[in-house]
């Protein structure tokens, strides 16, 4: 990972204020970290891809989802199906000293950027 590879940024998450980070160099190696603050947790979202199973919505000609007869377990009224897609590989960071450390390792704005400000309000 380069050093200053990202800025930290406000934001919002599930209604929440939040921070995230950004790429500012195209040989940084993440697509974006944020805060969840529900969670608690800091979540980092790498470029590398791997190969997932997710189910997903039954698509009509037209594409629209694909409506079931009754209520499914999962409480939905649409078909699914299993499909193989690429998603990015995702981290999550739980210890405080840990998500800190990260960030001022890659962050450019990590010292002017006051975290803390987002984290005394999770609750």
């Amino acid at each position: 990972m380069n050093k200053d590879s990202m800025i930290l940024v406000k934001s919002t998450w599930n209604d929440q204020q939040t921070f995230r980070t950004l790429p500012i160099s195209e040989n940084c190696p993440y697509v974006e970290c944020i805060w969840d603050p529900e969670q608690k947790v800091f979540v980092v979202i790498s470029k590398v891809t791997k190969t997932a199973l997710h189910m997903l919505p039954k698509l009509d000609d037209n594409g629209d989802p694909m409506p079931t007869k009754t209520k499914r377990p999962n409480g939905r009224m649409i078909k699914e199906e299993k499909k193989s897609i690429e998603t990015f590989q995702e981290y999550y960071i739980e210890d405080m000293d840990a998500m800190k450390y990260i960030i001022k390792l890659m962050c450019i704005n990590s010292e002017e950027f006051d975290i803390n400000l987002f984290l005394s309000t999770t609750k």
